[in-house]
């Protein structure tokens, strides 16, 4: 009798779980009405909650990819993941609003926050606290971003958003120009004077009004000297010597800088700077050897300077 109440009530729970264990239809939540879930995100967007925020979002394009507010939830999805600091994922979103919406009329949000986003992907934590020197990476992103905001302001001249895109562009070309000095210099100290004189014309054709213009034609002079081409080399110093009197260059320090030089960051390499000879007082000299720092400290960045102090006294 006990054994047929267990197979009776074992036979009830199967029943009752039988859509559970055999893939039957789960419960699902009533739908959330469209204004209603756009408005949840729009207050996620406003305390900061950006992943919340990016939920919503993506459930409202879900379930109403056709709605009312399906374009503007694309926007806001755009600024949730640039907030939220996911990059590529803000930069595919941008890519597929301004490819579905060619004409939309906030088609230069779009495109800055496309620019904006790509402006700030390489900048690390290390980077905004520590002094990198940013010029010296590769402009993958930079130059995406000055493309984004050229675009920006080429259509959209009076958008609220062109002056900000302007100011960027302006810190960019600034950046991309050093790059393409950082590489001139490179092929210098390799002699490839043909790639130093290309990217020296290069910053001179593109990147017109920056401070890299006049390293650029000194590169050119000295690269057009090196391959023989004397009227070229002497065009390039007429353009100089017309735009930037007096201008002295440090690019023949390129050239003559030794390879273990540059890959030890200076620590190895002997200095071309020349220094006129002056007589030293004795003060002079005992105060010039204690602030010269030992190759331990430069290792150490300093860190150690304090205890080799204290040992020495």
């Amino acid at each position: 009798m006990r054994l047929a109440k267990l197979l009776a009530v074992f036979t009830i729970t199967v029943v009752a779980s039988g859509c559970s264990w055999w893939g039957g239809d789960e419960i699902e939540a009533p739908d959330v009405p469209e204004q209603e879930l756009y408005q949840e995100a729009l207050d996620f967007l406003e305390s900061d909650n950006y992943q919340l925020a990016i939920e919503k979002l993506q459930l409202l394009e879900a379930r109403y990819p056709f709605g009312r507010y399906s374009e503007q939830a694309q926007l806001e999805l755009i600024y949730a993941y640039h907030k939220n600091n996911e990059a590529e994922a803000a930069r595919a979103t941008a890519d597929r609003f301004i490819r579905l919406n060619p004409n939309h009329e906030n088609l230069d949000y779009a495109l800055y926050l496309k620019g904006l986003t790509a402006f700030e992907k390489d900048r690390s934590l290390f980077e905004r606290y520590l002094p990198i020197d940013e010029t010296q990476r590769d402009p993958g992103s930079a130059l995406e971003s000055f493309q984004s905001f050229h675009q920006l302001v080429s259509r959209f001249p009076n958008s609220e958003y062109a002056p900000d895109a302007e100011k960027r562009m302006t810190y960019l070309k600034n950046r991309l120009a050093t790059y393409e000095m950082h590489v001139a210099r490179y092929y210098v100290k390799r002699e490839a004077w043909v790639a130093a004189a290309n990217r020296g014309r290069y910053v001179i054709e593109n990147y017109q009004e920056t401070p890299a213009v006049p390293d650029a034609l000194s590169v050119m002079v000295l690269a057009y000297n090196e391959l023989g081409m004397t009227d070229l080399a002497a065009d390039s110093q007429a353009v100089l010597d017309a735009n930037f009197p007096g201008y002295v260059s440090n690019i023949e320090r390129a050239k003559q800088e030794s390879l273990l030089s540059s890959a030890t960051f200076g620590l190895l390499g002997d200095s071309n700077e020349v220094e006129q000879p002056r007589t030293r007082t004795s003060a002079e000299a005992a105060a010039e050897q204690k602030q010269e720092r030992s190759w331990f400290s430069r290792l150490t960045f300093g860190v150690f300077d304090d205890d080799e102090e204290a040992s020495e006294k």
